[in-house]
Parts: C-alpha cells; sequence; structure tokens
C-alpha cells in the first residue's frame, strides 16, 4: 500500500514472528521485494522429497527454478539436513535470502505462514540442532505439532501441502518477477 509514494510497513521489521493467511503473505512478500529492488534473493527452500509434510519447501523451490528465480533446494537437489550447511556456505554476503520450510504449530495455525524479518531454525519442531537460515523466513504451518513429530510429518496430507507449496510459489512469482504491461491498444476487444 502506498501513501504519498512511500511504501507503508505492513509489518514491523522485528524477529518476532507473524502468523498471516496467503493474502498477508503476499502483501509481506511485495513489502519486502520493493526493499530489494535490483538486488540478487536467494530463496532458501528447506525440506526433503522423503517426507509428506516436509517436502513443502522443495516443491516451492521447484516452481521457482522453473520461473528463474535463483533456488536452493528443489525436489531434484533437495536442501535438508544432509547438506543445508553445505548448500547454503555457497551464499555470498551481498545476496538477500529468503528461508522457506515446512513447520508444525497449534491447531488453530495449520494452513498459515510465519513470517519473520530474520532468520529461520530448521528443524526446530522436530528438535534438530541445525544453523539458521535467511535474513527473512517463511514457515509454512503444515500439521498439528504433538508428540512425535516426524510421524506427523510424514502422514500430512499431501494435497495440503502441495497446494500451500503452490500458493507460497505463486505469492513470491508475483511479487519478485517483473509482470508484464499490458497495452490497452492490443486487447482483444474494446
Amino acid at each position: 500500500m502506498q501513501v504519498n509514494g512511500k511504501m507503508n510497513k505492513v509489518y514491523e521489521q522485528s524477529g518476532q514472528k507473524i502468523r498471516c493467511t496467503i493474502e498477508r503473505l503476499r502483501e509481506w512478500l511485495r513489502q519486502v521485494a520493493s526493499e530489494h529492488q535490483g538486488e540478487e534473493v536467494v530463496f532458501i527452500c528447506i525440506g526433503t522429497d522423503r517426507s509428506t509434510g516436509d517436502a513443502l519447501g522443495p516443491l516451492v523451490g521447484s516452481r521457482l527454478a522453473q520461473s528463474g528465480l535463483k533456488v536452493i533446494g528443489t525436489m531434484e537437489e533437495p536442501c535438508d539436513a544432509t547438506n543445508l550447511e553445505f548448500r547454503i556456505s555457497s551464499l555470498r554476503k551481498e545476496e538477500v535470502t529468503i528461508a522457506i520450510d515446512a513447520c508444525l504449530g497449534h491447531p488453530g495455525s495449520v494452513g498459515q505462514y510465519l513470517v519473520r524479518y530474520s532468520s529461520l531454525q530448521p528443524a526446530e519442531s522436530v528438535g534438530a540442532d541445525m544453523p539458521a537460515v535467511g535474513q527473512y523466513s517463511i514457515a509454512c504451518v503444515v500439521n498439528v505439532n504433538g508428540p512425535k513429530p516426524y510421524w506427523t510429518l510424514q502422514t500430512t496430507s499431501l494435497h495440503h501441502v502441495m497446494k500451500m507449496a503452490d500458493d507460497v510459489a505463486g505469492a513470491i512469482i508475483e511479487s519478485f518477477l517483473p509482470q508484464p504491461s499490458i497495452n490497452p491498444n492490443h486487447l482483444p476487444y474494446k
């Protein structure tokens, strides 16, 4: 939203997680994109193709890569616990990084997104110790956190994960890729 030619902040820049719907995620992504116009942005899509719930990151990454955006982590080459540190070691200091990962949450937050103006801690819900990733982060709540997080991720609905991955990828593409302008003189119907 613009006021007096300047972008209004949708969210305060803090390390606090902000829970939002896909509509608010789109606003947040547009804001981040406008803050980094002309800079190289890398999307770090964390997860594995070996777990339904944890496949969200690689699904997003594959779609972003097909659109021409710079990505670490796809279905073909996942960025997961076995290679995360190696994969992010190739990042350059001047690159803007946005981390994307699936997560588990409270029942009321399933299907929502946790955005943050700071890094993401991968595998936090399963108790793994991995390095924080990204200058910005999006955690997608794919299922309810419970006593058996690995099992929960394994049995998460693939349809639900694919829908969330499509929504996130679409919002990123819409925000970070230039949209073609329409010449009103070339419309088929006037």
